[in-house]
């Protein structure tokens, strides 16, 4: 068995270890005081509980964006589609509008969720606990919908991909 090196102080290396993982993005998006806001997470995770119906992701304590967006009474979470690379990529730009050319639906509570995307949750912030240079969010889902149809955008080695059926 070969020996396994001690994590390095080199946060490149730890991020190509990490992008090793292939992960699910989702763009966590409100309207708030009239602004629309949204991030996006390839940390995404479901399934952290069944009953209550719970999902969680991590955000840097850096992000400018989820002190504002935090504010929301719900938030729409958009599970990406396999066409959704060029908005998520817009909507992780710091610079522009987030929003612009996106099709867009606004739920009666402000949640802002993606046409296209795999499945849509509309989510209240349940908890938020500090984990090193992040914060892991968790967020009890309250209403949503799965389009069996739609494929998920995948990330992985810092490429967004497809799914394919192995044979």
């Amino acid at each position: 068995m070969t020996p396994l090196d001690p994590v390095a102080a080199d946060a490149a290396e730890l991020r190509a270890a990490f992008g090793r993982f292939p992960s699910g993005i989702a763009a966590l998006c409100a309207e708030v005081d009239g602004e629309k806001l949204g991030l996006v997470a390839s940390s995404f995770s479901v399934g952290v509980s069944f009953d209550p119906p719970l999902v969680m992701f991590s955000v840097q304590n850096s992000s400018t964006t989820w002190p504002r967006l935090r504010q929301a009474s719900r938030i729409g979470v958009s599970v990406l589609g396999r066409d959704h690379a060029a908005a998520c990529r817009q909507l992780a730009s710091r610079r522009g509008d987030r929003f612009r050319d996106l099709d867009i639906v606004r739920s009666r509570t402000g949640a802002l969720l993606l046409h296209g995307s795999a499945v849509w949750m509309e989510c209240e912030i349940l908890s938020e606990n500090p984990a090193g240079d992040h914060a892991i969010v968790l967020l009890a889902v309250k209403e949503m919908r799965v389009d069996r149809e739609m494929e998920p955008l995948v990330y992985h080695g810092a490429e967004f991909r497809q799914l394919a059926v192995a044979s």
